[in-house]
């Protein structure tokens, strides 16, 4: 598919250096190398318009300037005789260290913002897939074209780093507890060593969503997360009175049985407890948590009733718990941390072990995992409107359940 430009002078340097078998790590890499082994350099282009692109980048640059590009100072390129600023691609990211760190781009961005004229762009150097491309106004003018004609692709998705990433083991099963977020997004589901969006919209993500912005305040809402403590309080006693039930009685729960026992709950407590500071609890105030927890217990079967007919739960189950959203984001906070440089990669996957382990002992299945953090994410953000914050993760849901790639079908969730 050609742009009326020449790329021939685009340079792969040379393939007898590489092993005869390459297995690129992700889809990118290997869309890339298929079109460097064609010569296909429009196609290449192509590739590279519809994926994130980074260039690393020095801490103290990122952090006195961050809604800056910070361009490395070249590197000199002996197979062409010319200067590079080196990029790269999704897995070819190193790990993360502290310093330096990477910021993420486009090609339609690098087209606009390019800094010299007489420095090549390079691609991935020093892998099989490597190429280098003259970066005149000329050849950004075709770069430009090809980020305009490419559209991103579509999400939400499964990608999988095929090479570089655990695909087993305790690792793969604390990261893939994080899998639906990450299917939702695009990203990686299995990239320990996370970059993410790059270092500084890593910790703008962490700012904004989270009120974070100090490794402590990282550190604690972490521990919350893995402990289960994130989550309302309300919504676990709510579920847990009717999860008593359920065991006493060994069946279904009707709905006005779990709403009256609610109600005696609360009562009881009332009669036993004093407010905050020892004031006492008056009526009123009793009567208006009780109606919070009826309305809230109406939402929850409104929401597991909307489960059942999308096939999220099976006919007769219901959701016991929703600390299995504070465990798939704990899993994705590690990697939120790591990637605004608030942990250690070491740390990180300590964290994401630990998620895999409390999820392991509260549920039983991805199945039942999944209708629990699609439930508390619901309750959170959705209102009962069953628009994106809803549909997104039902689609990621049925990903991970049927594609054959999935973690969920090649990771068991109960370790034998």
């Amino acid at each position: 598919m050609g742009t009326g430009h020449d790329h021939s002078t685009g340079r792969g340097g040379p393939r007898e250096a590489y092993a005869p078998v390459w297995r690129p790590p992700t889809e990118v890499e290997h869309g890339l190398y298929e079109a460097k082994t064609r010569g296909d350099w429009p196609a290449y282009f192509d590739v590279l318009a519809a994926t994130d692109l980074y260039h690393a980048m020095s801490r103290a640059q990122a952090d006195s300037r961050p809604g800056w590009i910070h361009f490395n100072a070249a590197l000199w390129g002996p197979r062409h005789g010319a200067k590079s600023l080196a990029f790269f691609t999704p897995g070819m990211l190193p790990a993360p260290v502290p310093d330096p760190v990477f910021f993420a781009t486009d090609l339609g961005r690098l087209a606009r913002e390019w800094p010299q004229d007489d420095e090549w762009l390079a691609i991935n150097p020093g892998t099989p897939c490597e190429a280098f491309f003259p970066a005149t106004a000329a050849h950004r003018q075709t770069w430009r074209l090809h980020a305009e004609r490419v559209t991103a692709p579509a999400r939400p998705r499964l990608r999988t780093l095929w090479v570089g990433g655990p695909l087993h083991g305790p690792v793969a099963h604390g990261l893939a507890c994080g899998a639906l977020l990450c299917v939702s997004n695009g990203s990686l589901w299995n990239a320990m060593g996370w970059h993410g969006t790059g270092y500084v919209r890593e910790r703008g993500r962490l700012r904004e969503w989270w009120d974070i912005t100090t490794r402590e305040q990282w550190m604690r809402a972490q521990e919350a997360l893995l402990d289960g403590r994130m989550s309302s309080s309300v919504w676990s006693f709510v579920l847990g009175v009717r999860q008593a039930l359920a065991r006493g009685f060994g069946g279904v729960v009707e709905v006005d049985h779990w709403r009256n026992a609610t109600t005696r709950v609360l009562r009881r407590q009332a009669g036993q407890d004093d407010g905050p500071g020892g004031a006492v609890v008056t009526d009123a105030e009793v009567e208006a948590e009780i109606a919070g927890a009826q309305r809230l217990i109406g939402r929850i079967a409104r929401y597991e009733a909307r489960f059942r007919a999308d096939g999220l739960l099976g006919e007769g189950r219901f959701v016991h718990s929703v600390e299995a959203w504070d465990y798939g984001r704990a899993s994705k906070m590690a990697r939120w941390g790591l990637g605004a440089r608030f942990c250690s990669l070491a740390e990180a996957e300590s964290a994401v072990l630990r998620a895999g382990r409390v999820s392991r002992i509260n549920y039983r299945s991805w199945e039942d995992f999944s209708a629990a953090y699609i439930l508390g994410r619901c309750l959170h953000f959705d209102e009962e409107e069953f628009g994106d914050w809803y549909e997104d993760m039902l689609a990621a849901h049925r990903i991970l359940t049927t594609d054959p790639n999935s973690p969920w079908l090649n990771i068991p969730f109960k370790t034998p």
